[in-house]
């Protein structure tokens, strides 16, 4: 049994953009991470199973201009289609994914990957803009806030399970 020592900081950066980082330390290899954390189908084992997740798009290896499409129920009762496009890859060490269309106004996730002595660190850097403008804010902030924090702690978990050694 590990502990992961999941850090999870989100904030407010101003004009209706909120920034959300975590940290895990995950006892695995550099190659071992991007070999799964590179491959979406992967995202379908660490995704909580209320949010209904499926992937619509079939591939092998990924690549930067890459387009995904996903269907998921970030509420319940909610399911929407996302489009995400791999807009950078730096095998094997980061990756970012961005929101073409989907729930959010803007979405861009940032995977980076270090070697450190017992394994990596995976940070995690998640630029997010609710719709709806400051209605979207005051509203859903803190459930989206509440959400990604809990999408989050689960992975960890997951991530305890998958690479316990």
């Amino acid at each position: 049994y590990f502990r992961t020592n999941l850090f999870i900081m989100i904030k407010y950066k101003g004009e209706g953009i909120y920034e959300l980082k975590t940290v895990q330390k995950i006892p695995i290899s550099l190659k071992e991470s991007w070999s799964f954390f590179s491959n979406p189908k992967n995202l379908f084992k660490i995704t909580p199973e209320h949010m209904n997740f499926s992937i619509l798009t079939d591939f092998n290896k990924m690549y930067e201009g890459q387009i995904i499409k996903y269907r998921v129920s970030p509420f319940p009762f909610f399911r929407v289609g996302w489009t995400t496009k791999i807009t950078s890859v730096e095998e094997p060490f980061s990756f970012v994914d961005t929101q073409e269309s989907g729930p959010f106004s803007i979405w861009e996730h940032e995977h980076k990957f270090e070697e450190s002595k017992n394994g990596v660190i995976a940070h995690d850097i998640v630029k997010f803009k609710l719709p709806l403008g400051l209605i979207g804010r005051l509203f859903g902030s803190s459930l989206v806030k509440f959400q990604l924090k809990k999408i989050f702690e689960f992975r960890e978990k997951q991530l305890i399970k998958i690479f316990k050694k």
